[in-house]
C-alpha cells in the first residue's frame, strides 16, 4: 500500500493504515522531518487516544490512553540511542510483549531486537503539505 497525501487528509490515511496493518507493532522509517511523529499523532487519534501525541525523543517512550484510562499505545523514538543495550535497559522486551500498539521511530537503531512480524512503514517528505506513506506488509 502506498499513498501520497496532503496533510489535511492525514486522518483519513491514518485510518486506512490502522485498517490495513496485520499487527500492532509498526516501525516508521524516513528522514528527519518526513513526518513520522505527525503521522503517529494521527494514528493515536484514530485509535481514540485522549492524549495529544508528541515526540518522545528525550524520554524515549510516550504512553497513550483512551477516555477510560486504558492503555492504547506506546510511541518510541530511538533516535538518541547509542546502542541497542539502552533499549533493553529501558525494558523494550516487556513493551514488545504487551498487547498495546507500538509505534517505533528510528527502528534501525535497534534492528536486531525487532520481532520479524513488525510492519515497516516508510514516510517521505514531498513538499511542505504533501507526504507519502508506504506499508510493506509481509
Amino acid at each position: 500500500m502506498k499513498k501520497t497525501f496532503q496533510l489535511d487528509d492525514i486522518q483519513t490515511v491514518a485510518k486506512a493504515v490502522i485498517e490495513a496493518v496485520p499487527g500492532k507493532q509498526l516501525c516508521f522509517y524516513g528522514e528527519m522531518g518526513a513526518g513520522k511523529t505527525t503521522f503517529i499523532k494521527a494514528l493515536v487519534k484514530q485509535l481514540g487516544a485522549v492524549d495529544s501525541g508528541s515526540s518522545p525523543t528525550f524520554g524515549l517512550v510516550n504512553e497513550y490512553h483512551d477516555s477510560n484510562g486504558e492503555l492504547l499505545a506506546y510511541h518510541f523514538d530511538f533516535y538518541r540511542l547509542n546502542d541497542e543495550m539502552e533499549a533493553l535497559d529501558m525494558g523494550l522486551e516487556d513493551y514488545l510483549n504487551s498487547d498495546a500498539w507500538l509505534f517505533m521511530e528510528w527502528p534501525e537503531k535497534i534492528k536486531s531486537l525487532l520481532p520479524e512480524d513488525v510492519v515497516p512503514i516508510f514516510l517521505q517528505f514531498i513538499d511542505e503539505n504533501t507526504r507519502s506513506v508506504e506499508l510493506n506488509i509481509r
